[in-house]
């Protein structure tokens, strides 16, 4: 019975409706203090990769905060916490780093640099990536795969596209290269 995914999804709700209750200013600071952006990575608060998984920019709508415990505790109930939360950490910390590269290479600043970047997800999304790369039928599993990632692909080609954009089809990318990496290494352990 999975423990872990709703008891972080509460975390994370109970942190948006908190945070949203805050003064304008108060909730702004806070909600920068814990980013993932250029400036305070530049800076070396580098434990905003921990806690900018824990709020976001508004409370948890009602299809997110049932889409985001139910795909972790079915992920959870499949892998067990230990592997849920390294795919999550994967797709979070990696895609927060990789856009962070990407933004630093390409010299932003100002407000860009100070945008905020919280929330659960470029977890979310590495984990879905991860377990449509981990559906058993081949076939099922090329059609899941391509379909996400088509999906984190379209943001990428409209007007007004943001960095998070960027975040979302990294995370999914590294979601699906670990399970596809973790299914060859089995098969390969399988075969000897």
């Amino acid at each position: 019975m999975p423990w872990a995914a709703p008891a972080y999804s509460g975390a994370v709700a109970l942190s948006g409706y908190a945070t949203a209750r805050l003064a304008p200013e108060r909730r702004e600071r806070v909600l920068r203090a814990h980013s993932t952006n250029v400036d305070n990575l530049r800076a070396g608060r580098w434990y905003t990769l921990v806690t900018s998984a824990f709020f976001v920019e508004e409370p948890l709508g009602p299809g997110f905060g049932a889409v985001l415990p139910l795909a972790l505790g079915r992920a959870e109930a499949a892998w067990g916490v230990r592997r849920t939360a390294a795919v999550f950490a994967l797709g979070h910390v990696g895609a927060s780093l990789l856009v962070y590269a990407g933004l630093r290479a390409a010299g932003v600043s100002g407000r860009t640099a100070r945008a905020v970047d919280v929330g659960p997800s470029y977890g979310f999304n590495a984990v879905l990536a991860a377990r449509a790369a981990s559906v058993p039928h081949p076939a099922a599993r090329a059609a899941a795969t391509a379909g996400l990632l088509a999906l984190g692909v379209r943001p990428l080609l409209r007007r007004g596209r943001t960095f998070t954009d960027a975040g979302h089809l990294a995370a999914l990318v590294l979601g699906a290269g670990a399970a596809t990496l973790r299914r060859r290494h089995r098969s390969h352990g399988h075969a000897q």
